[in-house]
């Protein structure tokens, strides 16, 4: 088995032992009394919802985010959740029975294989993406399906700044119950992240949180720039200044 396999292997293993009472762990983590709700308020705040759109919801979860992005977009709306788990997903399902929302789609799949549906109006992951080395090829194929003005937004864990190693040590020791993996800080995923979406999105906004030990990014559709690149090269257009 590869390393990418064993990677999967356990982060499977760990959400099936802890999906049934994942929506009470998950307020633990990272540390008792993080801000995670509110993080995710502003995360899906960050996707400018309009009624009407459609959102992947990548590593989905027990539907967490759910709520969040009903009410923005409405019954009109859709949902899709994507998440490698089926206990996790199977919670998700029962949220979405509990609320009785037609409009919402659950597949179980690797985001690192998942293939996009066209025209999404926004992708959101929270939580989830760092624990992914294949983090940045997901985050080139999302932003290839967003709508001209289609929004991607990412939450998730970072180490601060110039913290101590043996604090994030630690800080990756208590996190590794919920599914981070032994290379996470060696790795530094949000670089990669940031780095990804610097490149396959425009106006990336990049704000820290909770002391550096958050991050939340976001940007938009590159498509809009592409056609304005595709117009000015069109035959009998001129370039506008001097």
């Amino acid at each position: 088995m590869s390393r990418l396999d064993a990677t999967h292997e356990r982060l499977i293993e760990t959400y099936r032992k802890k999906a049934k009472h994942y929506n009470v762990v998950s307020r633990l983590y990272p540390v008792p009394g993080y801000p995670q709700q509110a993080q995710r308020r502003r995360a899906v705040q960050a996707l400018r919802l309009r009624p009407g759109g459609t959102v992947v919801d990548l590593a989905c979860g027990t539907g967490q985010n759910f709520p969040l992005i009903e009410q923005a977009i409405g019954p009109d709306g859709r949902i899709v959740g994507v998440d490698l788990t089926d206990a996790m997903l199977a919670q998700a399902e029962r949220r979405v029975g509990h609320n009785g929302w037609s409009n919402v789609s659950l597949i179980q799949a690797d985001a690192a294989d998942y293939t996009f549906p066209g025209e999404v109006d926004a992708i959101l992951s929270t939580y989830a993406l760092s624990h992914l080395p294949e983090c940045g090829d997901v985050i080139a194929r999302g932003a290839g399906a967003l709508t001209r003005d289609g929004r991607c937004v990412v939450l998730d864990l970072k180490a601060p700044d110039g913290m101590p190693r043996m604090l994030a040590r630690l800080g990756a020791a208590l996190g590794r119950p919920f599914g981070s993996i032994d290379e996470w800080l060696a790795r530094r995923p949000w670089e990669g992240i940031r780095a990804s979406m610097q490149d396959a999105l425009n106006d990336l906004s990049w704000n820290e949180l909770c002391f550096g030990t958050a991050f939340l990014a976001a940007g938009s559709s590159s498509a809009c720039l592409r056609d304005q690149g595709d117009l000015a090269h069109a035959p009998g257009v001129q370039p506008v200044g001097p």
